[in-house]
């Protein structure tokens, strides 16, 4: 195997990532919570992260199936100060990431996050694993409702529990919750992506969440880069590992 190249500096940076897409024909991005912090959007593991923050409960319990089921008010409290960003904008990252798709240049992104902001930029093909908070449906009637209308709070009970205005029936966000396994028509899509890369670029991402980190396994492709600020446990693998912030590593 090459030896990895490592780089620190956002221009170098940006100037390799626009050689490396020059270079392969089907590239996939693989991102998590580090490509929205830039955003204004905390991420969960980092020192100032939402996982080092004091709540009632730990934050992984609050984002539980059975934490959503037993404590339905305490968990929509959280989602709704915690999880859901109405006023978070795309950054550098998530416009360049469109234009690069737009361009012929990149086939897909895979994200961890439920903020829809790859889709807010302009993407076209994101395989969403977590889910997003811009989709919340009846458990009864299958109603989808927007993440707007979770915090408007004008359908909800005497608890602070958002009801389904059209037939009375629990609201359940569309994302995974911890306990809950990832929806398998969005993991075979993902899987069948970076399974097709010639090229696959992980960035702000741990990778240490799985069964989310296992989809690096299925990349056969030429070129791994990895773009994160700290070290993840699949730096030794990469071709090309960038250490600064990933929006200025996208400003090309």
């Amino acid at each position: 195997m090459a030896k990895t190249v490592t780089i620190t500096d956002p221009q170098e940076a940006a100037r390799e990532l626009a050689h490396l897409f020059d270079e392969h024909e089907h590239t996939v991005f693989f991102g998590g919570a580090g490509v929205s912090t830039a955003s204004g959007i905390p991420d969960f593991r980092s020192v100032d992260g939402l996982y080092h923050q004091q709540f009632a409960y730990p934050p992984e319990t609050m984002l539980s199936h059975s934490f959503y089921v037993s404590h339905s008010a305490e968990f929509f409290d959280f989602y709704r100060k915690k999880m859901i960003a109405l006023d978070a904008k795309p950054n550098q990252a998530h416009v360049k990431l469109a234009q690069l798709e737009t361009d012929g240049k990149l086939d897909a992104v895979v994200t961890q996050n439920i903020d829809g902001l790859h889709q807010l930029a302009g993407s076209r093909t994101v395989w969403e694993l977590h889910g997003s908070v811009h989709r919340n449906i009846c458990q009864r009637c299958g109603a989808t409702y927007s993440a707007e209308w979770i915090c408007a709070r004008e359908h909800e009970d005497e608890r602070g529990v958002p009801v389904c205005p059209e037939c009375g029936g629990r609201i359940k966000p569309d994302v995974v919750l911890y306990e809950e396994s990832l929806d398998q028509r969005v993991l075979m899509g993902a899987v069948q992506a970076i399974a097709n890369a010639d090229m696959l670029i992980i960035g702000g991402t741990s990778l240490v969440v799985y069964p989310a980190a296992g989809l690096t396994q299925y990349f056969r492709g030429d070129k791994l880069v990895i773009i994160n600020r700290d070290p993840t446990p699949q730096d030794r693998n990469a071709d090309v590992l960038i250490s600064c912030d990933i929006a200025k590593a996208f400003q090309f």
